[in-house]
């Protein structure tokens, strides 16, 4: 059985300050566990309902589970994992992708997994941007966590120190697919309200656009996920 104690902590991991101070996040269900466990993750505890045969582990009740698990509906196995220390943090091979004021988990946890999917390994996000090993976020990576570093930067100091070309998405640059993608360079998206702010702007040369093809009243803007996985699409078309 876990103690009172115990269960407050994985609880209260939900919050940033929590993770910060103890140096762990949470990790649930089967696909994200054994992910990060198969890339090497370290994990503090492991707690499931059904024994397994690949890592030490706790037996706990379903109970407990429910008790401990931030999703509506918990699955048979929680894993509370050591928060990773990067190194070599670097813009200088291949394409990067740069996250400003991305405020929902389920965005970024997408744009994660759009990361892993074309092969980015450094994302970077503003100091605003949520937290990617919020519960919800490392959730919906679905294990794409495990493979893709996430980066809090000043990204104004990024944007100028960057030595590839950096591009903005916005809703009034010139169109994608007019546009002859390099092999090395660093792509910028905006919050999902407010698109990339204005300090950042200033500093951003080349503004691309998914034109709209809807005739009279249309959707205002995409979804931000939506539009990072059009562009990451054709900035990687042979």
């Amino acid at each position: 059985m876990l103690s009172k104690n115990q269960q407050k902590l994985i609880r209260q991991l939900s919050q940033k300050k929590y993770r910060q101070q103890s140096g762990l996040f949470v990790a649930e269900g089967e696909k994200v566990v054994y992910e990060l466990l198969d890339s090497g993750w370290r994990a503090d505890q492991i707690y499931t309902t059904v024994p397994l045969q690949k890592t030490r582990h706790t037996l706990v009740d379903p109970s407990v589970i429910k008790k401990i698990s931030h999703l509506s509906s918990s699955p048979p196995i929680i894993g509370v994992f050591h928060l990773p220390k990067y190194v070599n943090i670097s813009t200088s091979h291949g394409f990067s992708l740069a996250l400003d004021s991305i405020a929902d988990p389920g965005n970024l946890g997408t744009i994660i997994r759009l990361c892993d999917w074309f092969g980015i390994k450094n994302l970077f996000c503003s100091p605003n941007t949520v937290d990617c090993f919020n519960p919800k976020v490392v959730q919906s990576t679905i294990g794409s966590i495990a493979r893709v570093q996430c980066h809090y930067v000043d990204l104004l100091s990024l944007i100028e120190q960057c030595d590839g070309k950096v591009y903005a998405a916005t809703l009034y640059g010139s169109s994608h697919y007019q546009e002859s993608f390099p092999s090395h360079g660093l792509l910028v998206m905006g919050s999902e309200s407010h698109g990339i702010s204005d300090k950042l702007l200033e500093k951003i040369e080349n503004r691309i656009t998914i034109p709209s093809h809807s005739v009279g009243r249309g959707a205002e803007s995409l979804n931000v996920a939506s539009a990072t996985a059009i562009l990451l699409s054709e900035i990687y078309r042979p």
